[in-house]
């Protein structure tokens, strides 16, 4: 059982930045591959951003290419959103999840176990 617990969101204004940071439990963390997606009001949940275990290839969406880059830490359990040029349209609840496997990790169907979310709010 992995447990995740987001932190990091906030109100930010057009053009700011925002650190999200996903803390896990459990001693296997490094062998799982990590993803950040979010969910704005009245839309679906979208992927934004994963990376595998050994940090290689890290995968974004095409919305978030060149502004957020996801890295991990797997001495400290901990997977980072960092997120830069932020828009109003970047506003939703950011969720972290983690996969066993590496398949489908771009999307929601590739992960078993999901943070809480935090909120993302960026005014214009």
């Amino acid at each position: 059982q992995v447990q995740l617990v987001e932190s990091g969101g906030g109100l930010v204004q057009a053009g700011g930045s925002l650190r999200l940071s996903c803390a896990a439990s459990g001693r296997t963390f490094s062998t799982y591959a990590m993803g950040w997606f979010r969910q704005a009001p009245g839309k679906e949940r979208e992927f934004v951003a994963a990376i595998r275990w050994r940090s290689d290839s890290p995968y974004y969406a095409d919305s978030v290419k060149g502004r957020f880059t996801i890295s991990r830490d797997n001495a400290k359990n901990t997977v980072y959103l960092q997120m830069n040029s932020l828009q109003p349209e970047d506003t939703a609840v950011y969720y972290c999840a983690a996969a066993r496997g590496v398949v489908l990790i771009t999307t929601i169907f590739g992960y078993d176990y999901w943070g809480q979310g935090t909120q993302v709010t960026v005014s214009s």
